[in-house]
Parts: C-alpha cells; structure tokens; sequence
C-alpha cells in the first residue's frame, strides 16, 4: 500500500465524538515509551504526525489521522505508565475500553510490545482481555534494530511460546523497527488485505 495523504482529523476523549463515517479503523496501543508515535510516522511516512515525546505516557486522547481518504488510522493513549495518579489511571482506562469495546467502525487493534523485554503482564492482561471480548487484533513488536537478529528471533518466539499457553490460535504478529522501516510494507499490505475484503463484502 502506498501512502499519498495522512492528516490529523481529530483528539478528543470520548468514543462517541469520534468521525461520524463509515471507513475503517485501525487502532494502535500500547504501554507507554513502546515506541508508538514512531512507529504511526514511520508507517505513514510523516515525520511529525504523531507527536513523539521524550517523557512516556503523554497521550492522553484518542487521535484520528484519516489515511489516502478512505481509513483512520487511530492513535489511542498508553497504558501503564506508573507516575500517574490512581484517577487518571482509571480515566484512561475507561477512555481506552470504552474506544475498544463500542467503537463499531474499529476494525483492526495493534498492541505494540518492546521486542526487548520478556513478556510483560500487563500486556499478557490487556491481551486476554482482548480475547474475552472478541477484538480483532495483532501484535506489533517494536524496537527490532536494538537487538541482535538471533536475540531478537529468540524473544518473539519466547512471547508467541507465552502467548499459546492460552491460546489455541495465535494472532497475526509484526516485527518492526521506525528508525530502519522494518516491517512497514508487511504491516500496510495486512490492512490493505482487509481493506480489500471489507470493499469485497460490500458488493
């Protein structure tokens, strides 16, 4: 897929104030300082379309960049980020589940995951909740150029070995890295496929 336009629609904090359309959405999440502002320039090829911030945790709405004029892509906050308060912790929480759970135009969830770390519980948590409530989604491993190519190969097969102690099927699974634009034809072409049978269902 090629991107010829990308522009910021739209931050707010409430689902129901989300672009009244009939376009799809994919959405990107993940713990904060996972790399995702990068990652969402990198696929789109704009430098500064996401926000990227030194300090974690500083996207607190959800962001709707309309891409080629014909589907969203979603910009949702961070989860996790320790030095919040308790209450803006649950109001980030409501503001993230609320998006996932009743946005009927969200067609596709990426959960980005620090290829560097072992499996972390909160994102094991967030993904099996994920599952319980029948979200579409696939992971997004991050990060890739600061990791040797066998150390590398070594962690996302210790996280798909945890991931398939609970599932039976495992979900589709991106290896990317912004600075080297690693996985971003793989990751465009996988929503391009959906675009395609979405088009396909509606003749």
């Amino acid at each position: 897929m090629k991107i010829s336009s990308a522009e910021f629609v739209v931050s707010n904090t409430d689902f129901r104030k989300c672009p009244a359309t009939s376009f799809p959405e994919y959405a990107f999440i993940g713990r904060s300082n996972v790399g995702k502002s990068s990652l969402i320039n990198m696929l789109t090829g704009r430098k500064g379309l996401a926000m990227t911030s030194a300090t974690p945790g500083k996207t607190l709405l959800i962001n709707h960049f309309i891409i080629n004029n014909n589907w969203y892509l979603v910009d949702l906050p961070g989860y996790g980020y320790a030095k919040r308060g308790q209450k803006m912790q649950e109001r980030l929480q409501y503001i993230i589940r609320s998006y996932i759970l009743y946005r009927e135009a969200l067609t596709c969830l990426f959960v980005l995951v620090d290829s560097r770390l072992e499996p972390q519980r909160i994102d094991l948590d967030f993904i099996e909740w994920l599952g319980e409530n029948g979200i579409p989604f696939a992971i997004v491993f991050t990060k890739a150029d600061k990791l040797s190519s066998g150390k590398l190969q070594g962690n996302v097969d210790i996280y798909l070995e945890k991931l398939s102690e609970q599932w039976e099927e495992l979900p589709p699974y991106f290896v990317t890295s912004s600075e080297h634009k690693i996985g971003r034809e793989e990751l465009l072409n996988y929503i391009d496929s959906i675009n395609s049978e979405l088009k396909m269902k509606e003749k």
